[in-house]
């Protein structure tokens, strides 16, 4: 490590999942805290360091912690991030990953100004028995929503009930949502008691209700309910929600992850068709890598039903949808200024991983 971390500042361990989805958000919030004098180091596998190189260029000072990732039957020679393998990949890389425990603590224990806190994301809930073996505190980081942890944690508690039932209702979350089976998260339908693997994935994730704090990519205007609800399950106060922080200024040399090799310059073609159309004429849709847009495992939407329900919330300037995202745009742009809900949450954070130093 080439620089020497100031013994007057708090030094925290973070560690992100390496995956785009996870590891950017959670980039962004390292950004933050080392903006707010948070001294911190990265560990991240050797093919997933270039990532960081936009963020080290305007913080030269945050360490890495290099690693290489231990090697697992399913995982293919070389792969280091979950984009060379889709969501199948998932298990093999969090077993892999928890292999480094060993090495951590023996870097941990060597280093003349330890981490007061790890920063993890919440698929790696192995690291909360990292934390209590090298006693700090594990501070779990979410890149997606509170109501998405709040079903799966509840889901953990009442596996047997919830595996069973054609409907799944969770009367005790706030507006008391249910769903079908077939809606449910994958890793609860197709939870395997008998693989130890998978097993390892439940224990880590029951895990993060022992976490000292837990943060959230999501501000308070949008999901303040369902942040209160864990305050008052968890028994503290240390539940932030410190997002969008995708929205919160960065400087132009700090570029958000990397583009794929693979693109062949089909990230400035898309750019450049942006900017050639007309304000408010585009409707992005993301659905991700592993989730179904209608019912029924083999469904297919009806491209007329579809084109026509798109065409109608486009062109209509007042309809609800179109309010809607304004108002919810309006609250995120709001929740990252500088008195925004998030800007103070990110400011309480840091002051709870100062008093550890005390």
């Amino acid at each position: 490590m080439s620089a020497t971390i100031c013994e007057n500042q708090p030094h925290v361990l973070v560690f992100p999942y390496p995956a785009q989805g996870h590891s950017l958000a959670l980039l962004d919030l390292a950004h933050q805290l080392s903006l707010r004098r948070i001294a911190l180091t990265i560990l991240v596998t050797p093919k997933n360091l270039p990532a960081l190189d936009p963020l080290l260029i305007v913080h030269p000072t945050i360490e890495t912690l290099v690693l290489p990732l231990p090697p697992h039957p399913k995982l293919p020679p070389g792969v280091e991030n979950i984009r060379e393998t889709g969501v199948r990949g998932n298990i093999a890389m969090i077993n892999a990953l928890s292999k480094l425990h060993d090495p951590i603590v023996q870097w941990f224990n060597s280093h003349a100004n330890p981490p007061v806190a790890i920063i993890s994301d919440f698929f790696l809930g192995w690291t909360q028995k990292l934390a209590a073996r090298i006693r700090i505190p594990r501070i779990c980081f979410f890149s997606n929503s509170v109501g998405s942890f709040s079903v799966t944690d509840y889901c953990w508690s009442n596996l047997n009930a919830v595996r069973s039932s054609p409907v799944v209702h969770f009367h005790e979350l706030p507006k008391s949502p249910s769903f079908k089976q077939e809606h449910m998260p994958s890793v609860i339908r197709f939870f395997d008691e008998s693989d130890p693997e998978k097993q390892m994935i439940r224990d880590g994730s029951i895990a993060i209700r022992s976490s000292w704090g837990l943060v959230f990519n999501s501000f308070d205007a949008l999901e303040g309910d369902f942040l209160d609800h864990l305050r008052e399950k968890m028994g503290h106060h240390r539940i932030y929600g410190v997002g969008p922080l995708n929205l919160f200024t960065l400087p132009e040399s700090l570029e958000r992850g990397k583009p794929d090799k693979d693109f062949h310059g089909c990230e400035r073609d898309v750019l450049g068709w942006l900017e050639g159309c007309a304000d408010e004429s585009v409707l992005y849709v993301c659905f991700g890598m592993a989730v179904k847009v209608c019912e029924g495992d083999d469904g297919v939407p009806d491209s007329a039903e579809l084109g026509k329900v798109i065409d109608e919330s486009m062109n209509n300037v007042n309809g609800p949808q179109r309010v809607k995202v304004k108002e919810v745009r309006d609250k995120a742009v709001q929740a990252v200024s500088v008195d925004g809900s998030s800007s103070k949450n990110l400011d309480e954070l840091v002051k709870e991983l100062r008093l550890l130093c005390v």
